[in-house]
């Protein structure tokens, strides 16, 4: 289904017979030899590196190699021409067969055209979202959940076995604080005034989980002395937090596999750090003081450390404490230890902006629990920011102090959030204009996109309501400008790979846009020349035809899209 490599195939057998025949030295290595589309369209439709990578092995100029290479290929069936350019370049125009062949491909496949066996099974736990129970989703948390989703529903369309996972921070000091906010506002539900201190959760998104509180049990509580609710509460507040959070997520289409609790870890920390000892990684010692701290402000202790800096961090870590606490960093190397004790063979983690000196830490200890045979990739997604029509956004209608999840989805529409925070790489800095998001404008790519879907599907309505009968297309009425169009949309299988490949989810929103850009073209054509046309009334044949491209075009952009978490549009007002 993907042609590339079909060609990729061609031109390693061609390279095979040359060294076999002694043209080219026996043994060279075909791994850097790529097949892809040229750079500009003119050239050709295939372009292949052979002759220029594989020159200097074999101690000859790539020109020659090129030669002798474009006619072997030139003899294929499926190839018009191949053709030497510059000091190397091999460019090959296929046979115009090839792509009506495609055209073919892409019905016949349907929703599944694309789907690749890259994965091959290979199980991989993505990681996402994993924002504290204290509060409900904010934009802060919104890019790294549609990346993470979007990832995960990418490779899952590539052949991986995947689960999407969050990760509940439901220990330490800021869920206590969270079950003291929650007991004021429990007492507030029974009829009493409060005040808030400073260091609690202000937000007005406990008054309906202190209500919940207090309809559950009564004033049993309220003056009550902390170490008869605290745990109790703890546990209540956090599952009605995690209700909303998840109610919050369901709004952006996300719906996680596992939901794994930090205080379940138990002794996983002390498995993780028995693991790690026993293959000679754990020692006491005493860290360096942080770089930029002054001296006197730094009091060196022995710890139990990590011996990080083997598996190429910068520093060694702390697991335990001088008093015996486990650090942070600890428990994260425990989770990491139990998604290893699960058999995934490749981890995702996707981190907030603020997470990067994190990453060399944990890829550090996934390296060393897994006798460095499982990857871990870790993803930095950077903030969002919100802003109206060019202005910061500043405060929400609902929390007074953040724009919630929930507020903008409200606003703007589920497709219209996760289709733009997949429009730049996760890891640089992205604007989102309430105004320019909805516009319909060749400058907002969520409309740009939508609109070609839409307009193919105007143009079967049009073609319906014309009385039109269309007999079965023959695809052999398509001519190159047609074509054109065809080796745009065969592009998909392979984007598929690379995005893949590369964990970047946002090249599927890059190639959706010229997907569109090359469909918008050539029905503005139309404009100018009613021959262009997808539906022409007096030539049932071609309408046929073009329709049968406008359905491919149609299908790789819903197949596109799904990956995104998108519905694609029949219409737009």
């Amino acid at each position: 289904m993907n042609l590339y490599p079909r060609f990729a195939g061609h031109v390693a057998d061609a390279l095979n017979g040359l060294m076999a025949g002694g043209d080219l030295p026996a043994g060279l290595s075909l791994a850097n030899v790529t097949v892809e589309p040229p750079r500009d369209a003119s050239h050709g439709d295939l372009a292949t590196n052979a002759a220029m990578v594989l020159a200097k092995p074999a101690g000859m100029k790539p020109r020659d190699i090129a030669v002798m290479l474009a006619q072997q290929l030139a003899r294929l069936p499926d190839v018009a021409s191949a053709e030497v350019a510059g000091p190397g370049f091999l460019n090959l125009t296929l046979d115009p067969g090839v792509w009506r062949a495609e055209l073919a491909a892409i019905a016949a496949a349907g929703a599944d055209y694309g789907r690749s066996a890259l994965g091959a099974g290979q199980h991989v736990n993505v990681e996402y979202v994993s924002a504290n129970p204290t509060g409900p989703m904010h934009m802060g948390h919104c890019r790294g959940a549609v990346v993470g989703d979007a990832l995960a529903s990418l490779l899952a369309f590539a052949g991986f076995q995947v689960t999407r996972e969050y990760y509940i921070n439901d220990a330490g000091g800021q869920v206590a604080t969270l079950a003291r906010s929650a007991h004021l506002r429990y007492r507030e539900a029974l009829g009493e005034t409060i005040e808030i201190p400073e260091g609690f959760y202000p937000g007005d998104y406990l008054v309906p989980v202190g209500q919940a509180l207090a309809a559950e049990f009564g004033p049993a509580y309220v003056t009550a002395p902390e170490s008869e609710w605290l745990v109790l509460f703890r546990t209540r507040t956090v599952a009605l937090m995690m209700e909303r959070i998840r109610a919050d997520l369901a709004q952006l289409g996300i719906h996680q596999d596992v939901f794994f609790s930090e205080a379940s870890l138990g002794n996983r920390v002390q498995e993780a750090l028995d693991t790690l000892d026993a293959r000679g990684l754990i020692y006491q010692g005493v860290l360096e003081a942080p770089k930029g701290e002054a001296g006197e402000d730094w009091e060196p202790r022995p710890q139990t450390l990590f011996k990080a800096t083997q598996f190429g961090d910068d520093s060694d870590r702390a697991m335990q404490k001088s008093d015996g606490s486990w650090t942070y960093f600890a428990g994260d190397v425990a989770y990491h230890w139990d998604k290893l004790e699960r058999g995934y063979t490749a981890l995702v983690d996707l981190f907030g902006a603020d997470h990067g000196g994190y990453v060399k830490r944990m890829t550090a200890a996934v390296r060393a629990l897994s006798d460095g045979k499982v990857p871990l990739d870790i993803k930095i997604v950077q903030m969002v920011k919100l802003l109206r029509a060019g202005e910061p956004v500043k405060m929400s209608k609902r929390s007074g102090n953040f724009v919630t999840l929930a507020d903008v989805v409200e606003e703007v529409g589920k497709d219209v959030v996760r289709f733009i925070m997949l429009t730049k790489r996760s890891d640089s800095q992205l604007d989102f204009d309430f105004a320019k998001v909805v516009e319909q404008s060749r400058d907002n790519p969520v409309f740009y996109v939508q609109y070609a879907h839409a307009r193919i599907a105007s143009a079967k309505r049009k073609a319906a309501e014309a009385g039109i009968v269309l007999p079965p297309a023959d695809l052999d009425r398509l001519d190159a400008t047609d074509l054109a169009l065809v080796k745009v949309a065969a592009q998909w299988p392979r984007i598929v790979e690379q995005a893949a490949e590369a964990r970047e989810p946002h090249r599927i929103a890059f190639y959706l846009n010229d997907l569109a850009a090359a469909f918008h073209t050539q029905w503005n054509m139309g404009n100018d020349d009613p021959a262009r046309r997808f539906v022409i009334a007096d030539d049932p044949g071609l309408t046929a035809a073009r329709l049968a491209l406008a359905d491919a075009v149609a299908q790789v952009i819903r197949n596109g899209l799904a990956v995104m978490g998108v519905e694609a549009a029949e219409e737009l007002h």
